[in-house]
């Protein structure tokens, strides 16, 4: 008999997870903090040609961008200087699952396929796990989704209870637990015992599925434009997003682009606090993923993270809950489109980004999702009142997350706030090196390449450890 004690499972933690991707991590270790990255996506993903016909064969991908005009007119009218670049968005609502996860998804469950898993697991909350009970239908394959969707009052939050119907819609079987530290165990005892593909988000394969979103942004506005994006806006929460996307863009030749985080500001609120749980009206997209994971992004569920945002950023905003509420409304009643919050986060920061740039310049915001009835802003709204959150009209400024959500008065009101991505990367240095004694050339090299800096950057923060 296995010891099933939550100690005993997590020691043997490399052993299922090597079970249960196909990847042998180590392989790619190089002694000390560093590990081959580009090799790792290499041998263990799949390239751009691949990944493209994977998609192509489930009716993914080729999404449509969409200029909008009208939040391009508004931008205009409230900016100090009349001007503001024009704003489009890749429309990922159409494919299968509704959000641009289906791209990850067709990668992972293809790759689950061919190595003949019979079934594949995901813990997520989020739209990625609908896009992988929508591919696994596809191919044929049973499907697990754990999912952390209540507080200790089992008062479940509208947005996770609205993908639950979805991945059960497609056939999945939904795990469903209270937040806290149980998951990953729950996850882990479950690919042991079912022997399932661990459909994780932070692959190889995984990543490099978001990479075809990025090479499609620089390919088809360059074939409508005759010139690639200014810049490209991500919202923010694991890394993959901008991880994949930057990787696509970069292969599509678009080098000069510029690539621009976005996080809904919930500083103050913990991610894995029962307290704080229904305090918040986004689960994903937020500061309280997007700063843990840049700073050490091998937290996650597989022993090498493949989204190393850092890698890529160019600079990283964040923006304030009533922000979005309002741009979300804004985008329905503007211009015809109801999409879901995720999308509208990026969306937010490019309204407020336009206007620090001119008219002949270009922001193509990342992606869109599906919205629905608890994803909707509406229903988002009316259980931030139930749990005691105070909404009105005024400054966002003023907002404090968990207990206030502020709309903006007026449009003009939007506004951009930058993290310090310097303040990241030395972060970032820092949780690398706590236990490592002088580091080799090797090392500082790795370290430099993963935060994008220099070598006297780099030294200089070691220096100051």
């Amino acid at each position: 008999m296995k010891d099933m004690s939550y100690t005993g499972v997590m020691s043997r933690r490399n052993e299922i997870m090597k079970q249960s991707i196909g990847i042998d991590y180590t392989t790619f270790e190089t002694g000390g903090i560093a590990f081959d990255y580009e090799r790792m996506m290499k041998e263990a993903g799949y390239s751009l040609k691949e990944i493209i016909d994977i998609q192509t064969n489930v009716s993914i991908g080729n999404t449509p961008i969409i200029e909008l005009r009208n939040l391009t007119a508004l931008a205009r009218k409230v900016s100090k200087t009349g001007q503001a670049a024009r704003i489009f968005v890749k429309d990922e609502s159409c494919n299968a699952s509704g959000s641009f996860k289906a791209r990850r998804a067709a990668t992972a469950i293809y790759h689950a396929k061919k190595l003949g898993y019979k079934g594949v697991l995901t813990a997520t909350s989020g739209n990625y796990g609908v896009a992988v009970a929508s591919q696994a239908a596809k191919y044929g394959l049973k499907c697990i989704v754990v999912q952390e969707c209540y507080d200790s009052r089992k008062v479940g939050q509208p947005e996770i209870l609205e993908k639950q119907r979805a991945c059960e819609a497609l056939g999945a079987e939904v795990v469903q637990l209270t937040v806290g530290p149980e998951l990953f165990y729950v996850f882990l005892c479950l690919l042991e015992e079912t022997g399932y593909f661990n459909a994780s988000l932070y692959t190889p394969f995984g990543i490099a599925g978001v990479e075809t979103l990025g090479a499609e942004i620089a390919e088809q506005f360059m074939a409508r434009h005759n010139k690639h994006p200014d810049v490209v806006l991500v919202t923010h929460a694991g890394g993959g997003n901008m991880t994949g996307t930057a990787r696509g863009l970069r292969k599509a030749g678009a080098v000069n682009t510029k690539l621009v985080g976005a996080s809904v500001d919930l500083s103050g609120l913990h991610m894995a606090s029962d307290k704080d749980f229904n305090k918040k009206s986004f689960t994903t997209g937020h500061t309280g993923f997007g700063i843990p994971f840049a700073t050490l992004p091998d937290r996650s569920d597989v022993p090498r993270n493949a989204a190393r945002s850092l890698r890529y950023i160019d600079r990283y905003l964040s923006v304030k809950q009533g922000e979005v509420f309002y741009i979300t409304e804004s985008l329905s009643v503007l211009e015809g489109l109801e999409r879901g919050p995720a999308g509208n986060t990026s969306l937010t920061a490019a309204f407020a980004l336009s206007q620090e740039m001119k008219n002949d310049q270009t922001i193509v915001v990342q992606e869109t999702e599906y919205t629905g009835a608890g994803k909707h802003h509406m229903p988002q709204l009316t259980f931030a009142r139930e749990n005691g959150i105070e909404i009105k009209f005024g400054d966002p400024d003023t907002e404090v997350p968990g207990k206030s959500i502020i709309l903006p008065s007026d449009p003009s009101m939007i506004k951009l706030r930058d993290h310090d991505l310097d303040r990241i990367r030395r972060s970032y240095i820092k949780n690398c090196v706590k236990d490592s004694k002088e580091l080799t050339d090797a090392e500082i090299t790795f370290l430099m390449e993963e935060t994008n800096s220099s070598e006297e950057f780099v030294r200089e923060t070691l220096k100051n450890l």
